[in-house]
């Protein structure tokens, strides 16, 4: 493309602008990317990949109980933050050095700097001014703290990675996805931990049967989860932090963190000037094919605020590289996106939940299954798996499959696959099981659940 320095410009360096610049440097683009902390993103610098190593680290005070119920004598155990906390940084250093290489390796130019439009093709780069024929905008989200006294004394997220020290006592504030895995994290590791939730329920937008069952295996564990509870202040004191709350209770604490939602990194972007259309939350609006309101801009993964989820982001990056230098016009299928929480035990999803089922389809058949673990037959613990397929009855295909339960996340991952298949509940009534699994159980739950019936009123 002619007359610009570069054919593609990324501004954002993780995961969904890292394979959308090297998929289309690939297709022979002249591609440039900018980023100005570090490359990987939020997922591998600050999100999905630490985050699962401490929840790895989390697990082994469970695992040293469970050994004697195996014939195993543990000795003594002692954890120590520093050094899980320093182990993390140097796998984080490689992968960031990986993420470059990626770029490097097909051609891409790489600057290490904040990158702000000034026009629809001219981006100033740090003290730099290049230009370009299309530019892509995945520079993802960050999280967000309230407006409330005191919540400069907050983390978020970001922060909690980074901890000197693990706090002996720790409130969580949020309900979703990260605040429910930090809650796990932090208890695994010896905190005592208290989780507060403005809502009716955690994980909203999760069936409700595995939510529901996932609050109870977190009481299970010792978590002190509260509903229907926020924060009114926080204050610094000479034994901590004081929390005043809702209820009228306060609670005491050596550090909160609140994981109640997450901002597009739009600001400050020169996107205005540009021409590129934001929603109410701040997020770039894109058509299927991820292309803003000026024609030659567009923008994939959290700053669009469709999926959040890496995985999403690789896809509509790749599909954007082919699309726009490779010949091949195709756009990102959103529909049966399977996820995962890294709660404990772990939350596995893909498909409709049930509400969302009947609301689409009406009637539906459910099929559900919970037992506790052959692991914890011997071990004692009193915690229970629980499964659920929905199924749509006039074609029988499966429309959603949910599990709370150990090993989820690699189960639904195969799982997802025959959903996105449209494999039909016969098709996995016919499928021979691997026993003794957990994974079992999704071919042979062959009895519909059936809503128990009201009592007749007296």
């Amino acid at each position: 493309m002619a007359g610009y320095d570069y054919d593609l410009f990324v501004i954002g360096g993780g995961s969904g602008g890292v394979r959308a610049a090297r998929i289309s440097a690939g297709h022979g683009a002249r591609v440039a990317v900018a980023e100005e902390y570090r490359y990987g993103g939020t997922c591998v610098i600050r999100g999905c990949i630490p985050k699962k190593l401490l929840v790895y680290a989390s697990h082994f005070q469970d695992d040293f109980e469970d050994a004697a119920a195996f014939g195993w004598s543990v000795g003594e155990s002692r954890f120590d933050w520093s050094r899980l906390i320093a182990a993390k940084d140097k796998e984080i250093d490689r992968l960031n050095g990986v993420y470059e290489r990626l770029l490097t390796g097909p051609g891409c130019t790489l600057y290490h700097d904040r990158a702000v439009l000034e026009d629809r093709h001219t981006i100033r780069v740090g003290d730099a001014r290049v230009t370009a024929a299309k530019i892509l905008i995945a520079t993802g989200g960050r999280p967000t703290l309230p407006d409330l006294p005191g919540i400069e004394h907050a983390i978020t997220s970001n922060e909690a990675f980074h901890l000197e020290a693990l706090p002996e006592r720790v409130v969580v504030v949020g309900g979703g996805y990260i605040a429910v895995e930090f809650a796990g994290i932090f208890h695994g590791l010896g905190a005592k931990v208290t989780e507060l939730y403005r809502g009716e329920q955690i994980l909203r937008g999760f069936d409700d049967d595995i939510r529901h069952g996932l609050h109870d295996e977190m009481l299970k564990r010792g978590i002190d989860l509260r509903l229907g509870c926020n924060v009114v202040s926080i204050a610094r004191g000479p034994d901590g932090l004081r929390l005043t709350l809702t209820d009228d209770t306060a609670l005491e604490t050596d550090c909160v963190m609140y994981a109640t939602g997450r901002r597009p990194n739009t600001r400050g972007l020169g996107l205005e000037a540009a021409g590129v259309a934001l929603d109410e939350s701040g997020a770039v609006i894109v058509d299927d094919y991820s292309r803003t309101t000026a024609e030659n801009i567009f923008a994939i993964g959290d700053v669009t605020d469709r999926i959040q989820l890496t995985p999403v982001a690789l896809m509509e990056g790749h599909c954007f590289a082919d699309s726009e230098f490779g010949g091949r016009p195709r756009k990102p299928d959103h529909r049966d996106v399977a996820s995962a929480v890294f709660s404990q035990p772990p939350i596995a999803t893909v498909g409709l939940t049930e509400s969302e089922a009947r609301a689409e389809y009406g009637d539906v058949d459910i099929y559900k299954s919970s037992f506790r673990p052959l692991k914890h037959t011997l071990t004692g613990r009193d915690e229970l798996s629980r499964m659920k397929l929905i199924v749509e009855p006039r074609s029988g295909r499966v429309i959603g499959a949910h599990m709370l339960g150990a090993d989820g996340p690699e189960i639904i991952q195969a799982v997802a696959v025959a959903i996105k298949c449209g494999a039909t509940k016969a098709q996995f009534d016919q499928t021979v099981g691997i026993h003794p699994t957990a994974a079992e159980e999704f071919v042979t739950m062959r009895t519909k659940w059936q809503a128990p019936q009201a009592e007749a009123a007296e």
